[in-house]
Protein backbone atom coordinates (compact mmCIF):
# COMPACT_ATOMS: atom_id res chain seq x y z
CA UNK A 1 0.00 0.00 0.00
CA UNK A 2 2.86 2.36 0.84
CA UNK A 3 4.41 1.74 -2.57
CA UNK A 4 1.08 2.59 -4.24
CA UNK A 5 1.14 6.13 -2.83
CA UNK A 6 4.87 6.69 -3.10
CA UNK A 7 4.93 7.55 -6.84
CA UNK A 8 2.14 10.21 -6.70
CA UNK A 9 3.74 11.79 -3.62
CA UNK A 10 7.15 11.96 -5.28
CA UNK A 11 5.58 13.52 -8.38
CA UNK A 12 3.85 16.17 -6.26
CA UNK A 13 7.13 16.96 -4.49
CA UNK A 14 9.01 17.31 -7.78
CA UNK A 15 6.29 19.55 -9.24
CA UNK A 16 6.39 21.71 -6.12
CA UNK A 17 10.16 22.06 -6.27
CA UNK A 18 9.96 22.98 -9.96
CA UNK A 19 7.34 25.63 -9.30
CA UNK A 20 9.39 27.09 -6.45
CA UNK A 21 12.50 27.29 -8.61
CA UNK A 22 10.60 28.83 -11.50
CA UNK A 23 9.04 31.39 -9.18
CA UNK A 24 12.33 32.31 -7.51
CA UNK A 25 14.59 32.19 -10.59
CA UNK A 26 13.93 35.80 -11.60
CA UNK A 27 14.57 37.06 -8.09
CA UNK A 28 17.73 34.95 -7.86
CA UNK A 29 19.00 36.35 -11.15
CA UNK A 30 18.16 39.84 -9.99
CA UNK A 31 20.17 39.40 -6.81
CA UNK A 32 23.08 37.83 -8.69
CA UNK A 33 23.09 40.64 -11.25
CA UNK A 34 22.98 43.25 -8.50
CA UNK A 35 25.97 41.70 -6.74
CA UNK A 36 27.93 41.53 -9.99
CA UNK A 37 27.04 45.13 -10.75
CA UNK A 38 28.35 46.20 -7.36
CA UNK A 39 31.62 44.45 -8.13
CA UNK A 40 32.14 45.35 -11.77
CA UNK A 41 29.46 47.87 -12.78
CA UNK A 42 28.72 46.88 -16.39
CA UNK A 43 28.29 49.93 -18.57
CA UNK A 44 25.90 50.07 -21.55
CA UNK A 45 27.41 50.69 -24.98
CA UNK A 46 28.13 54.32 -25.78
CA UNK A 47 25.73 56.01 -28.21
CA UNK A 48 26.81 56.07 -31.84
CA UNK A 49 28.80 59.21 -32.60
CA UNK A 50 31.26 60.08 -35.37
CA UNK A 51 34.10 59.20 -32.99
CA UNK A 52 32.58 56.17 -31.25
CA UNK A 53 35.47 53.67 -30.98
CA UNK A 54 35.25 50.27 -32.64
CA UNK A 55 38.53 48.90 -31.35
CA UNK A 56 37.05 46.69 -28.63
CA UNK A 57 37.25 42.96 -29.37
CA UNK A 58 34.00 41.52 -30.69
CA UNK A 59 31.66 40.27 -27.99
CA UNK A 60 33.41 42.24 -25.26
CA UNK A 61 32.68 45.56 -23.64
CA UNK A 62 34.78 47.33 -21.01
CA UNK A 63 33.60 47.42 -17.41
CA UNK A 64 34.15 49.95 -14.65
CA UNK A 65 36.22 48.90 -11.66
CA UNK A 66 34.56 49.45 -8.27
CA UNK A 67 36.36 49.92 -4.95
CA UNK A 68 39.81 49.47 -6.56
CA UNK A 69 39.18 45.74 -7.04
CA UNK A 70 41.36 45.34 -10.12
CA UNK A 71 42.09 42.00 -11.78
CA UNK A 72 45.60 40.72 -11.16
CA UNK A 73 46.52 41.45 -14.79
CA UNK A 74 45.35 44.16 -17.18
CA UNK A 75 43.67 42.95 -20.36
CA UNK A 76 43.39 45.77 -22.92
CA UNK A 77 39.92 47.18 -23.59
CA UNK A 78 38.26 45.30 -20.74
CA UNK A 79 38.31 48.13 -18.17
CA UNK A 80 36.97 51.66 -18.19
CA UNK A 81 39.12 54.37 -16.66
CA UNK A 82 37.40 56.03 -13.72
CA UNK A 83 36.37 59.68 -14.24
CA UNK A 84 38.92 60.81 -11.62
CA UNK A 85 41.63 58.30 -12.54
CA UNK A 86 44.70 58.15 -14.77
CA UNK A 87 46.18 54.98 -16.27
CA UNK A 88 49.85 54.84 -17.22
CA UNK A 89 51.34 52.09 -19.39
CA UNK A 90 55.04 51.53 -20.05
CA UNK A 91 55.48 51.05 -23.81
CA UNK A 92 59.25 50.79 -23.50
CA UNK A 93 61.68 50.94 -20.58
CA UNK A 94 65.02 50.06 -22.12
CA UNK A 95 67.86 51.74 -23.95
CA UNK A 96 68.90 52.22 -27.57
CA UNK A 97 69.30 48.51 -28.33
CA UNK A 98 65.62 47.57 -28.22
CA UNK A 99 65.17 43.94 -27.16
CA UNK A 100 62.19 41.65 -27.84
CA UNK A 101 60.96 42.02 -24.25
CA UNK A 102 62.30 45.52 -23.56
CA UNK A 103 61.76 48.27 -26.10
CA UNK A 104 63.21 51.76 -25.98
CA UNK A 105 61.54 54.52 -23.97
CA UNK A 106 57.83 55.12 -24.37
CA UNK A 107 54.84 55.86 -22.13
CA UNK A 108 51.09 56.17 -22.67
CA UNK A 109 49.03 58.16 -20.17
CA UNK A 110 45.22 57.88 -20.37
CA UNK A 111 42.99 60.21 -18.36
CA UNK A 112 39.47 59.81 -17.08
CA UNK A 113 38.31 62.70 -19.29
CA UNK A 114 39.12 60.67 -22.42
CA UNK A 115 42.44 62.31 -23.29
CA UNK A 116 45.49 60.21 -24.20
CA UNK A 117 49.08 61.50 -24.15
CA UNK A 118 52.27 59.81 -25.28
CA UNK A 119 55.64 60.63 -23.74
CA UNK A 120 58.61 59.55 -25.88
CA UNK A 121 58.31 56.98 -28.65
CA UNK A 122 61.63 55.13 -28.69
CA UNK A 123 62.52 52.31 -31.05
CA UNK A 124 60.18 49.34 -30.67
CA UNK A 125 57.67 51.07 -28.39
CA UNK A 126 55.15 51.17 -31.24
CA UNK A 127 54.95 47.37 -31.14
CA UNK A 128 53.68 47.44 -27.57
CA UNK A 129 51.30 50.27 -28.43
CA UNK A 130 49.81 48.21 -31.28
CA UNK A 131 49.43 45.21 -28.96
CA UNK A 132 47.27 47.33 -26.62
CA UNK A 133 44.75 47.96 -29.45
CA UNK A 134 44.15 51.63 -28.59
CA UNK A 135 41.67 54.06 -30.13
CA UNK A 136 44.07 55.52 -32.70
CA UNK A 137 41.84 58.51 -33.37
CA UNK A 138 42.86 59.83 -29.94
CA UNK A 139 46.60 59.24 -30.31
CA UNK A 140 47.45 62.62 -31.81
CA UNK A 141 49.75 64.14 -29.13
CA UNK A 142 53.28 63.06 -28.26
CA UNK A 143 55.77 64.83 -25.99
CA UNK A 144 59.45 64.03 -26.62
CA UNK A 145 62.13 64.62 -24.02
CA UNK A 146 65.03 64.80 -26.50
CA UNK A 147 66.00 63.57 -29.94
CA UNK A 148 68.01 60.41 -29.23
CA UNK A 149 66.81 57.39 -31.20
CA UNK A 150 65.79 55.51 -28.05
CA UNK A 151 63.31 58.31 -27.32
CA UNK A 152 62.05 59.24 -30.82
CA UNK A 153 62.98 56.23 -32.99
CA UNK A 154 59.34 55.25 -33.56
CA UNK A 155 57.92 58.70 -34.29
CA UNK A 156 57.80 57.74 -37.97
CA UNK A 157 55.82 54.60 -37.14
CA UNK A 158 53.44 56.57 -34.94
CA UNK A 159 52.88 59.07 -37.74
CA UNK A 160 52.30 56.59 -40.57
CA UNK A 161 51.00 53.47 -38.82
CA UNK A 162 48.74 55.57 -36.62
CA UNK A 163 47.37 57.22 -39.76
CA UNK A 164 46.69 53.82 -41.33
CA UNK A 165 45.12 52.50 -38.11
CA UNK A 166 42.60 55.27 -37.47
CA UNK A 167 44.04 58.74 -36.81
CA UNK A 168 42.42 61.26 -39.13
CA UNK A 169 43.78 64.46 -37.58
CA UNK A 170 47.38 65.76 -37.61
CA UNK A 171 49.91 64.28 -35.22
CA UNK A 172 51.23 66.97 -32.87
CA UNK A 173 54.73 66.54 -31.47
CA UNK A 174 55.87 68.72 -28.57
CA UNK A 175 59.52 68.99 -27.64
CA UNK A 176 62.52 71.21 -27.03
CA UNK A 177 64.40 73.62 -29.24
CA UNK A 178 68.10 73.07 -29.81
CA UNK A 179 71.06 75.36 -29.48
CA UNK A 180 70.68 75.89 -33.23
CA UNK A 181 67.50 75.48 -35.32
CA UNK A 182 68.65 72.26 -37.00
CA UNK A 183 69.04 70.61 -33.58
CA UNK A 184 65.48 71.27 -32.48
CA UNK A 185 62.18 69.41 -32.60
CA UNK A 186 60.78 71.39 -35.54
CA UNK A 187 63.69 70.57 -37.83
CA UNK A 188 63.57 66.93 -36.76
CA UNK A 189 59.85 66.67 -37.54
CA UNK A 190 60.15 68.43 -40.89
CA UNK A 191 63.05 66.24 -41.99
CA UNK A 192 61.35 63.05 -40.82
CA UNK A 193 58.20 63.77 -42.78
CA UNK A 194 60.23 64.75 -45.84
CA UNK A 195 62.04 61.40 -45.67
CA UNK A 196 58.67 59.64 -46.05
CA UNK A 197 57.43 61.79 -48.94
CA UNK A 198 56.90 58.76 -51.21
CA UNK A 199 54.96 56.86 -48.55
CA UNK A 200 52.74 59.85 -47.77
CA UNK A 201 52.12 60.72 -51.43
CA UNK A 202 51.20 57.11 -52.24
CA UNK A 203 48.33 57.25 -49.77
CA UNK A 204 46.71 60.39 -51.18
CA UNK A 205 43.00 59.80 -51.62
CA UNK A 206 43.14 56.46 -49.81
CA UNK A 207 43.47 57.84 -46.26
CA UNK A 208 42.13 60.98 -44.54
CA UNK A 209 44.34 63.81 -45.77
CA UNK A 210 44.86 65.52 -42.39
CA UNK A 211 46.08 62.31 -40.72
CA UNK A 212 49.35 62.43 -42.66
CA UNK A 213 50.38 65.79 -41.27
CA UNK A 214 53.01 66.23 -38.56
CA UNK A 215 52.88 69.50 -36.63
CA UNK A 216 55.82 70.34 -34.35
CA UNK A 217 55.66 72.60 -31.30
CA UNK A 218 59.13 73.51 -30.00
CA UNK A 219 59.60 75.31 -26.68
CA UNK A 220 62.85 76.83 -25.40
CA UNK A 221 64.81 74.06 -23.66
CA UNK A 222 66.34 76.57 -21.22
CA UNK A 223 63.13 77.64 -19.46
CA UNK A 224 60.31 76.07 -17.50
CA UNK A 225 57.02 76.83 -19.25
CA UNK A 226 53.50 75.54 -19.89
CA UNK A 227 53.43 73.98 -23.36
CA UNK A 228 49.91 72.50 -23.37
CA UNK A 229 46.74 73.56 -21.57
CA UNK A 230 43.32 72.27 -22.61
CA UNK A 231 40.28 70.53 -21.05
CA UNK A 232 41.69 70.91 -17.55
CA UNK A 233 45.04 69.35 -18.51
CA UNK A 234 48.23 71.36 -18.06
CA UNK A 235 51.62 70.11 -19.24
CA UNK A 236 54.79 71.91 -18.21
CA UNK A 237 58.16 71.46 -19.92
CA UNK A 238 61.32 71.93 -17.85
CA UNK A 239 65.08 71.70 -18.61
CA UNK A 240 67.10 68.54 -18.07
CA UNK A 241 70.81 67.66 -18.35
CA UNK A 242 71.74 64.99 -20.89
CA UNK A 243 74.89 65.08 -23.06
CA UNK A 244 73.92 68.09 -25.19
CA UNK A 245 71.73 71.16 -24.71
CA UNK A 246 68.16 70.34 -25.73
CA UNK A 247 66.89 67.72 -23.26
CA UNK A 248 63.75 68.33 -21.19
CA UNK A 249 61.23 66.69 -18.89
CA UNK A 250 57.48 67.12 -18.51
CA UNK A 251 54.93 67.48 -15.72
CA UNK A 252 51.23 66.81 -16.36
CA UNK A 253 48.58 68.10 -13.95
CA UNK A 254 44.93 67.08 -14.17
CA UNK A 255 42.13 66.73 -11.63
CA UNK A 256 44.55 67.18 -8.70
CA UNK A 257 46.70 64.30 -9.97
CA UNK A 258 50.25 64.80 -11.21
CA UNK A 259 52.61 62.83 -13.44
CA UNK A 260 56.27 63.77 -13.96
CA UNK A 261 58.55 62.30 -16.62
CA UNK A 262 62.23 63.13 -16.50
CA UNK A 263 63.29 61.71 -19.86
CA UNK A 264 67.01 60.97 -19.61
CA UNK A 265 69.16 63.13 -17.35
CA UNK A 266 71.48 63.34 -14.42
CA UNK A 267 69.66 64.57 -11.28
CA UNK A 268 68.67 68.20 -11.81
CA UNK A 269 67.20 70.91 -9.64
CA UNK A 270 64.45 71.37 -12.25
CA UNK A 271 63.28 67.78 -11.80
CA UNK A 272 63.43 68.19 -8.04
CA UNK A 273 61.22 71.30 -8.22
CA UNK A 274 58.69 69.77 -10.60
CA UNK A 275 58.47 66.26 -9.11
CA UNK A 276 58.37 67.01 -5.39
CA UNK A 277 55.23 65.35 -4.00
CA UNK A 278 53.99 64.16 -7.41
CA UNK A 279 51.71 61.14 -7.65
CA UNK A 280 53.97 59.40 -10.20
CA UNK A 281 57.58 60.48 -10.73
CA UNK A 282 59.53 58.70 -13.50
CA UNK A 283 63.28 59.14 -13.75
CA UNK A 284 66.01 57.18 -15.43
CA UNK A 285 67.93 54.70 -13.28
CA UNK A 286 70.90 53.53 -15.30
CA UNK A 287 73.20 50.60 -14.61
CA UNK A 288 75.67 50.88 -11.76
CA UNK A 289 79.07 51.96 -13.14
CA UNK A 290 80.57 48.59 -12.16
CA UNK A 291 77.86 46.59 -13.93
CA UNK A 292 78.01 48.85 -16.99
CA UNK A 293 81.76 48.23 -17.21
CA UNK A 294 81.24 44.46 -16.88
CA UNK A 295 78.61 44.38 -19.62
CA UNK A 296 80.31 46.66 -22.15
CA UNK A 297 83.99 45.97 -21.58
CA UNK A 298 84.59 49.62 -20.74
CA UNK A 299 86.73 50.64 -17.80
CA UNK A 300 85.01 51.67 -14.58
CA UNK A 301 86.41 55.17 -15.17
CA UNK A 302 84.70 55.34 -18.58
CA UNK A 303 81.46 54.08 -17.04
CA UNK A 304 81.61 56.71 -14.32
CA UNK A 305 82.17 59.40 -16.94
CA UNK A 306 78.77 58.47 -18.40
CA UNK A 307 77.24 59.47 -15.08
CA UNK A 308 78.80 62.94 -15.09
CA UNK A 309 76.70 64.54 -17.83
CA UNK A 310 74.36 61.90 -19.26
CA UNK A 311 72.90 59.30 -16.91
CA UNK A 312 71.83 58.69 -13.30
CA UNK A 313 73.15 55.58 -11.49
CA UNK A 314 70.90 53.76 -9.01
CA UNK A 315 72.48 55.46 -6.00
CA UNK A 316 71.76 58.84 -7.57
CA UNK A 317 68.19 57.83 -8.33
CA UNK A 318 67.69 56.84 -4.71
CA UNK A 319 69.02 60.16 -3.38
CA UNK A 320 66.88 62.11 -5.85
CA UNK A 321 63.69 60.29 -4.91
CA UNK A 322 64.47 60.65 -1.21
CA UNK A 323 64.40 64.40 -1.79
CA UNK A 324 61.36 64.33 -4.10
CA UNK A 325 59.21 61.95 -1.97
CA UNK A 326 56.60 61.14 -4.63
CA UNK A 327 53.62 58.89 -3.94
CA UNK A 328 55.36 56.39 -6.23
CA UNK A 329 58.84 56.51 -7.73
CA UNK A 330 59.33 54.76 -11.08
CA UNK A 331 62.79 53.76 -12.30
CA UNK A 332 63.53 52.91 -15.92
CA UNK A 333 66.15 53.09 -18.69
CA UNK A 334 68.41 50.15 -17.89
CA UNK A 335 68.86 46.57 -19.10
CA UNK A 336 66.72 44.62 -16.64
CA UNK A 337 68.51 41.34 -16.19
CA UNK A 338 68.12 39.65 -12.78
CA UNK A 339 71.57 40.76 -11.63
CA UNK A 340 70.97 44.34 -12.81
CA UNK A 341 67.68 44.51 -10.92
CA UNK A 342 69.26 43.16 -7.73
CA UNK A 343 72.06 45.72 -7.83
CA UNK A 344 69.66 48.54 -8.66
CA UNK A 345 67.37 47.83 -5.72
CA UNK A 346 70.29 47.49 -3.29
CA UNK A 347 71.76 50.83 -4.39
CA UNK A 348 68.41 52.65 -4.40
CA UNK A 349 67.45 51.42 -0.94
CA UNK A 350 70.62 52.82 0.59
CA UNK A 351 68.93 56.23 0.56
CA UNK A 352 65.28 55.85 -0.55
CA UNK A 353 62.76 53.79 1.39
CA UNK A 354 59.54 54.96 -0.29
CA UNK A 355 57.18 53.26 -2.78
CA UNK A 356 59.11 52.09 -5.85
CA UNK A 357 58.56 50.35 -9.18
CA UNK A 358 61.38 49.11 -11.40
CA UNK A 359 59.42 49.53 -14.61
CA UNK A 360 59.26 46.74 -17.16
CA UNK A 361 57.56 46.93 -20.54
CA UNK A 362 53.76 46.77 -20.29
CA UNK A 363 53.67 47.60 -16.60
CA UNK A 364 50.37 49.36 -15.88
CA UNK A 365 49.62 51.87 -13.11
CA UNK A 366 46.08 52.96 -12.22
CA UNK A 367 46.30 56.17 -10.21
CA UNK A 368 43.55 57.89 -8.25
CA UNK A 369 43.53 60.23 -5.26
CA UNK A 370 43.48 57.39 -2.72
CA UNK A 371 44.95 54.39 -4.54
CA UNK A 372 47.73 53.30 -6.91
CA UNK A 373 47.49 49.85 -8.52
CA UNK A 374 50.55 48.31 -10.23
CA UNK A 375 50.30 45.23 -12.49
CA UNK A 376 51.19 43.92 -15.94
CA UNK A 377 49.26 44.02 -19.19
CA UNK A 378 48.57 40.73 -20.96
CA UNK A 379 48.54 41.27 -24.72
CA UNK A 380 48.17 39.32 -27.95
CA UNK A 381 51.53 38.96 -29.65
CA UNK A 382 49.79 38.81 -33.05
CA UNK A 383 47.03 41.40 -32.62
CA UNK A 384 44.66 41.96 -35.50
CA UNK A 385 44.25 45.57 -36.65
CA UNK A 386 41.96 47.59 -34.42
CA UNK A 387 38.72 49.03 -35.79
CA UNK A 388 38.43 52.66 -36.83
CA UNK A 389 35.73 55.28 -36.19
CA UNK A 390 32.99 56.72 -38.35
CA UNK A 391 34.88 60.00 -38.19
CA UNK A 392 37.83 58.29 -39.89
CA UNK A 393 35.62 56.90 -42.64
CA UNK A 394 33.97 60.26 -43.27
CA UNK A 395 37.10 62.47 -43.05
CA UNK A 396 38.10 64.45 -46.15
CA UNK A 397 40.46 62.79 -48.59
CA UNK A 398 42.57 64.22 -51.40
CA UNK A 399 42.26 63.15 -55.01
CA UNK A 400 43.28 59.52 -55.44
CA UNK A 401 46.55 58.97 -57.28
CA UNK A 402 46.22 57.05 -60.57
CA UNK A 403 48.79 54.65 -61.98
CA UNK A 404 50.61 55.89 -65.06
CA UNK A 405 49.90 54.22 -68.40
CA UNK A 406 53.47 52.90 -68.46
CA UNK A 407 52.89 51.00 -65.22
CA UNK A 408 49.48 49.75 -66.35
CA UNK A 409 51.02 48.28 -69.50
CA UNK A 410 53.33 46.27 -67.25
CA UNK A 411 50.45 44.40 -65.56
CA UNK A 412 50.44 40.65 -66.21
CA UNK A 413 47.61 39.64 -68.54
CA UNK A 414 47.20 36.30 -66.79
CA UNK A 415 45.74 38.00 -63.72
CA UNK A 416 42.37 39.74 -63.52
CA UNK A 417 41.80 41.93 -60.45
CA UNK A 418 38.53 41.59 -58.52
CA UNK A 419 35.56 43.37 -60.06
CA UNK A 420 34.43 46.52 -58.31
CA UNK A 421 31.11 45.95 -56.48
CA UNK A 422 28.08 47.96 -57.53
CA UNK A 423 27.28 50.93 -55.24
Amino acid sequence: MARKWMVPVLLLVLVGIGAFLAMDRAAFRSRLGSTAAQRREPVPPAPATPDAPRHYPQGRRPLAIADHRYPASFFPNTELIGPAEMRLTALGTGMASAAPAQKSAGWMLELGNGDIFLFDVGTGSQQNLVALRPDWSKLDKVFVSHLHIDHVGDLDALLLEGWLAGRYTPLHVYGPTGETPELGTKAFAQNLRAAYAWDIQSRAGRLPEAGGRLIAHAADFRTTQVVYEKSGVKITQFPQIHVLAGAVGFRLDWNELSFVFGGASIPSRWFLEQARGADIAIHECFDTPERLAERTGASVREAVEEMLDAHTPPAGFGKLMAAVRPRLAVAYHAALGPEEMRRQVEAIRESYDGPLTLAEDLTVWNVSADHIEVRRAVVDTLPLPAGTTRGYAEAARAERQALSEALRRGAWEGYAPPALPQD
